[in-house]
């Protein structure tokens, strides 16, 4: 084939992958496998020096839907070109340098959305159109209304046009499917299929965010891209909480890989970062393409979301008995990984997701969490639906059905449950017990007979050296670590046991609550429920635990081996009492760790996450988008020594 009939079959390829996208809202492929197809053929069109009539490099933005009423935008709109590599950032840099030497460079989220321009007459929302195809898009006017963070009104009263991105946040994504009949395959998907929903009330049930991000038109004149984002916070927008200037090539860079690092903690998808030249005078003169401002650039991170083969689906079971599937792929690349197995949840969530043995389906992945099938890409002839299984792929003992979830029975004589329990019991959270994988404990459940967290007690040094690769020192670390744990906190005490769906920090909100182990015993339900933070459903596994015999005996057993529980203290003042604070950044004198102790030793609490409710951000050095956050929301943000001197 040569290269211009390679030419026309990749047009094909894009307008079959942008019709099922962009009109039918149900996408074939990952955003990897687009930009592979795109990026081919844009390479193939600098090869020949030919671009052909009907080429998608030419074109912005989606196709326009005949449902919902066309709007002509009054100021073209452009999409914008993308670099793939640190070498062609830095050449774009240069490029922009030779423009004006002395330019910073804007720093911005690219929002992994649907893009939407919001117009505002007299300071009162107006008018929401789609991108569409850059020069008319869809009045989505009554959908965007139902968007909370529109506002409605703004100081500004003259004319004013905005550009931004729709999003359904990952929380809101997750809170929708829960319910869904129709499973969305990725909150990008749901913004889409919201805001091309003919019925608002249909939009507002998707609990959509809006994130503003330029200025397409404004009597007022603007300097830089720094005086339009601080334009737009001060007329209540929401920008996303993340705006940098740098200075140098290697400033950018070193924001892309901090953000690139953090975005799976982020609420929102971003599948890159945009570079802006910050001054506005040489924009003019940089110019345009026809489809890209050449002042503007894109920098994406690698896809974390692709298709690939589901060959087989293997049901393991987990410490509490809950029995999943695991889905097995055909290996695939994915984010600087092979992946082969994924999540897939429960049976139901098989039906609603609607994936088949021997179907293509999209997996995602974000950091080191394993990947997890999102839906179907594709069904074929020999698809078959995948089965649930009646007895334990463990110990075949008969599956107890709960809701979606299936269960196995078999406490004390499932294999995998048991090595399960163990494996979590010694986690550095919990016991801290150095020097057991779970392949070690699963060879102390064969060839030692450790069935019970109390049984690693009675472990001896001459036991552990007739194992395979256990030679003196090593049998002599495990003992002595085994030793260690003995003396052990409260919290990690109750984080050890492995009650059902009780984490880290439910685990201190009880200790630092009832702060003795009798206590907990005999605490009513309405007791644990009381607690902050904790739900019905946590509260009944807690109240269910400390009444179940087996449980009662293993935590008797563990306190005759020489556990000690140590003594929970009370608050040294109530100083913060009532307050909540969000630790960003790396802080000069303390840990992170040793902070939140602090800040709890005198009533405080600690968050994860910057809100409304947040009273102080305590900010080290290289804070983060929790800083912008807090700035945008108007939080307090402090030192360490102001943070000190709240206590003293």
């Amino acid at each position: 084939m040569n290269k211009l009939e390679r030419m026309k079959e990749l047009i094909e390829k894009i307008d079959l992958y942008n019709y099922h996208y962009y009109t039918l809202d149900d996408p074939i492929v990952s955003d990897k496998e687009y930009d592979q197809v795109y990026y081919e053929l844009v390479d193939l069109e600098k090869e020949t020096g030919k671009i052909l009539p009907n080429s998608p490099t030419q074109r912005v933005g989606d196709a326009v839907l005949d449902k919902f009423v066309k709007h002509k935008h009054e100021h073209r709109l452009y999409s914008l070109s993308k670099v793939r590599d640190y070498d062609d950032l830095e050449k774009w840099c240069n490029d922009m340098r030779e423009f004006d030497a002395d330019t910073n460079f804007a720093l911005e989220y690219k929002y992994d959305g649907l893009q939407l321009v919001l117009e505002y007459v007299d300071g009162k929302f107006f008018r929401a159109t789609t991108r569409g195809n850059g020069e008319i898009g869809e009045d989505v006017t009554l959908q965007v209304k139902t968007i909370s963070s529109v506002p409605l009104e703004i100081d500004y009263k003259e004319k004013l046009i905005v550009q931004g991105e729709g999003m359904m946040t990952k929380k809101a994504f997750e809170i929708y499917n829960r319910t869904a009949e129709v499973l969305l395959k990725n909150p990008r998907n749901g913004v889409a299929g919201a805001i091309r929903n003919l019925d608002p009330k249909e939009t507002a049930k998707r609990k959509l965010e809006f994130f503003c991000y330029s200025i397409i038109y404004c009597q007022k004149k603007f300097l830089t891209q720094e005086e339009m984002h601080e334009f737009l916070l001060k007329n209540k927008f929401n920008t996303g909480h993340f705006f940098k200037i740098c200075k140098s090539v290697a400033e950018i860079k070193k924001n892309i890989e901090d953000v690139s690092k953090k975005k799976s903690s982020l609420d929102i998808d971003i599948d890159g970062m945009v570079i802006k030249v910050n001054d506005v005078a040489p924009r003019d003169e940089i110019g345009y393409t026809n489809k890209f401002p050449k002042w503007a650039m894109a920098y994406k991170f690698e896809a974390e979301e692709v298709s690939t083969m589901l060959e087989d689906v293997v049901w393991q079971v987990g410490r509490t008995g809950k029995v999943s599937p695991i889905a097995c792929l055909q290996p695939v690349e994915l984010a600087g990984a092979t992946i082969s197995r994924a999540t897939l949840n429960n049976i139901e969530d098989i039906r609603k997701k609607n994936v088949y043995l021997n179907s293509r389906v999209f997996i995602r992945r974000s950091n080191e969490v394993i990947p997890e099938v999102l839906g179907l890409a594709e069904k074929f002839e020999n698809s078959v639906e995948i089965e649930e299984p009646t007895n334990c792929p463990c110990c075949d003992a008969m599956l107890i059905k709960k809701g979606p979830l299936l269960y196995c029975p078999n406490h004390d004589g499932c294999k995998e449950q048991i090595v399960a329990r163990l494996t979590h019991f010694v986690t550095r959270d919990a016991f801290n017990i150095e020097g057991l994988s779970e392949k070690t404990l699963s060879q102390f459940y064969d060839d030692l007979g450790v069935r019970h967290y109390s049984d690693l007690y009675h472990l001896t040094k001459e036991q552990l050296i007739g194992l395979e690769k256990f030679k003196d020192k090593k049998a002599d670390n495990v003992i002595a670590s085994v030793q260690r744990s003995k003396n052990i906190e409260f919290y990690r005490f109750l984080f050890g046991l492995g009650i059902s769906e009780v984490g880290i920090k439910t685990s201190k909100d009880l200790a630092k609550t009832f702060k003795t182990l009798q206590a907990i015993k005999e605490a009513s339900f309405e007791e644990i429920d009381e607690i902050e933070d904790v739900g019905g459903v946590i509260a009944q596994n807690i109240y269910d635990f400390f009444r179940d015999e087996n449980n009662l005996n293993e935590i008797e057993r563990l306190l005759n081996v020489g556990v000690k529980i140590e003594k929970v203290e009370s608050a040294k003042s109530d100083k913060l009492k009532g307050l909540t604070f969000v630790l960003t950044g790396t802080l000069e004198n303390f840990s992170r760790a040793e902070m939140s102790k602090l800040i709890e030793d005198h009533g405080g609490k600690t968050a994860s996450s910057v809100s409304k409710n947040t009273d102080y951000v305590l900010a080290g050095v290289e804070a983060g988008s929790k800083l912008d956050k807090a700035k945008s929301l108007g939080v307090k943000v402090i030192s360490e020594t102001e943070m000190l001197a709240l206590i003293k």
